[in-house]
Formats: structure tokens, C-alpha cells, sequence
């Protein structure tokens, strides 16, 4: 198989992190990743863009980057639509009203964007963070 390369904007955030591992986890372990300037044009590139103006892979329909790609990618994994849930919760906040959960887990991703000094390192930090959403999402919803 040939490696899948993409493109996204510099300085990822959650939204952007989540998709990320959830190419690497889902769709080609081995994709690699580039990083350019919010004013660049991703099209020369020759890279499959993402959370890019205008791509395919973005914002669609009240959707997330991360939602969008499991639909295109149909991975029908409930844990994955719950993530995706989650993921947007963060990434386009509806209201002040965020639950305590989401919150702390917004923080963390706050957290690694603030603090990482390159794009691969937020990468693999917010991997960690995914890794652990994941599995939480895929246990079943504890009765309240």
C-alpha cells in the first residue's frame, strides 16, 4: 500500500490531533503528515488536505474534521462516533453550559497545543489522549 501523505494547518488543536491518530489508527498506520501556514495553499502539495478552507476533509454539515473523516473513511465503530462527539463538543463549543468531562479533556488538549514546540510532538501527545478516549468510549455508557 502507498503511503498516504497529508497536509493541515500549523499549530494543530484538538480537532486536528484527533484526525490525525485517527488516519494513523484507522486508515494507514504509516501516513505522514505536513504542517504549513494558514494563508498557504495546500493544492500543489500533492497531499490529501485536512481542516483546510475548502477540503474535503473539514468542517461539513455542524461536523468536525474528525466526524467527516469516519463517515468518507466508513469506520462504524460506535466508539469512533462518540469520540466524534466529543471532539466537536471541544472543538465548536455551542454553548458556556460545556460539561465538567469535556472541559477537563479540552484542557489537556489546550495543554499540548500550548506547550509542544513542533506539530509532530502535539501529534503524538494528543495520540495518548485519543488512545485513552478511545478506549472510554468504547466502554458502555454508565447508567446514571
Amino acid at each position: 500500500m502507498t503511503q498516504l501523505r497529508f497536509v493541515t494547518r500549523a499549530k494543530v488543536h484538538v480537532d486536528r490531533m484527533a484526525t490525525a491518530w485517527a488516519i494513523r489508527r484507522f486508515i494507514d498506520p504509516e501516513a505522514s503528515f505536513e504542517f504549513i501556514d494558514h494563508n498557504r495553499d495546500p493544492m500543489p502539495l500533492e497531499a490529501i488536505p485536512f481542516d483546510i478552507r475548502g477540503a474535503e476533509l473539514g468542517h461539513h454539515r455542524g461536523k468536525c474534521t474528525f466526524e467527516v473523516l469516519i463517515e468518507k473513511y466508513e469506520l462504524r465503530d460506535p466508539a469512533l462516533r462518540r469520540m466524534g462527539e466529543m471532539i466537536r463538543a471541544i472543538d465548536v463549543p455551542l454553548d458556556d453550559e460545556t460539561p465538567p468531562a469535556i472541559a477537563e479533556v479540552a484542557a489537556a488538549f489546550d495543554r499540548i497545543r500550548d506547550a509542544a514546540i513542533t506539530d509532530d510532538e502535539r501529534l503524538v501527545q494528543g495520540g495518548r489522549i485519543c488512545d485513552e478516549l478511545y478506549v472510554w468510549c468504547s466502554e458502555p455508557p454508565s447508567p446514571r
